[in-house]
């Protein structure tokens, strides 16, 4: 995949199916997008180009009253899963309050129609863009015929009820619908991090846990609770549980931290990078009143996320055998 920061040194090809947007977490709704593209593409002969922004606008506008917004996905990320969706190029434009204030024509005309050429452009059923949201599909209908482009809209995937979007993914997460979060992704919610340091006290009681320092600070975490997860380490699907939360247990913390305990893994992971993959909610994050009640907790906990995984997720090895049907 080809990967443009600056737009005015994109190549430029008249045939481009564009489609414009933040692409969040690159959900199944995004991945349908990506698909129509390709098949435009390869019946006119031109590429798949995704323009989007970095950082996310909201940050940088980050308007009184909203809260900061959470991602799910660093622009790593989200360039990574582009990648495997099969794009061809995505040009990344850094989001300033000064871009902020370029027109919707002119982001059409002077960025994308001169820099990178448009033969087709690909619109969300309610996406707008450019200063004060100004530019719509309809403005794109009359911009393409005057300029040779054709513009296609794409209607909302639906799951069940629910349109599927950044939002409803982010919302699932915030309220321990993980289920649903993983289906509108199409694939277990991923945090990446560095391992850190902790107190050692997991260790202690037997449960030696991998503390994950998220390398995104406006990454979202799950709510805060116990969850089944895996990660790839040493090249081997490792299956385990995490918590997410302030361990109220044992401290009067106020930041949520995720520790992760793997399965049948004793080996040193300080100061290495892992992503953990959720694939179950299990319960909530809970204060007890004794370390005997803690402790019997905790096997209750790999009991039950070892009964899911001989359920819903197939194989324990290398990372090509191991998937999730979640």
């Amino acid at each position: 995949m080809v990967i443009v920061r600056d737009i005015s040194q994109c190549e430029r090809d008249a045939k481009s199916v564009v489609t414009v947007g933040t692409f969040d977490g690159v959900h199944r709704g995004h991945v349908r997008i990506i698909e129509r593209m390709k098949e435009i593409a390869a019946q006119t002969g031109g590429r798949t180009v995704v323009v989007t922004f970095d950082p996310h606008p909201q940050i940088v506008l980050n308007k009184a009253g909203r809260e900061p917004i959470k991602l799910l996905s660093s622009m790593n990320e989200r360039l990574k899963l582009l990648a495997d969706a099969g794009v061809h190029t995505v040009v990344v434009i850094p989001f300033t309050f000064e871009f902020a204030n370029t027109s919707a024509k002119d982001f059409i005309l002077e960025l994308l129609l001169k820099h990178v050429g448009i033969g087709s452009f690909l619109v969300g059923y309610d996406h707008t863009f450019g200063r004060n949201r100004e530019g719509d599909e309809q403005m794109l209908r009359t911009l393409g015929a005057e300029h040779g482009f054709t513009v296609e809209r794409i209607e909302p995937l639906m799951l069940g009820q629910v349109k599927v979007s950044s939002t409803q993914i982010r919302s699932a997460l915030k309220e321990h619908r993980l289920a649903d979060a993983n289906d509108m992704l199409g694939a277990p919610y991923t945090v990446e991090g560095v391992v850190v340091e902790g107190d050692g006290r997991g260790r202690r009681l037997g449960y030696p846990t991998a503390n994950v320092e998220c390398m995104e600070q406006h990454k979202l975490l799950p709510a805060n609770g116990v969850y089944c997860v895996s990660a790839v380490i040493d090249n081997v699907r490792r299956f385990g549980m995490a918590n997410i939360g302030t361990r109220p247990t044992f401290t009067d913390d106020i930041h949520p931290r995720l520790e992760a305990h793997f399965f049948d893994y004793n080996g040193v992971l300080y100061n290495r990078r892992i992503a953990v993959r959720f694939h179950a909610f299990i319960r909530h994050e809970m204060k007890f009143d004794s370390i005997d009640i803690f402790w019997s907790q905790l096997r209750e906990d790999r009991e039950t996320c070892e009964a899911f995984i001989a359920r819903h997720l197939q194989g324990s090895g290398s990372p090509a055998t191991a998937t999730s049907t979640t």
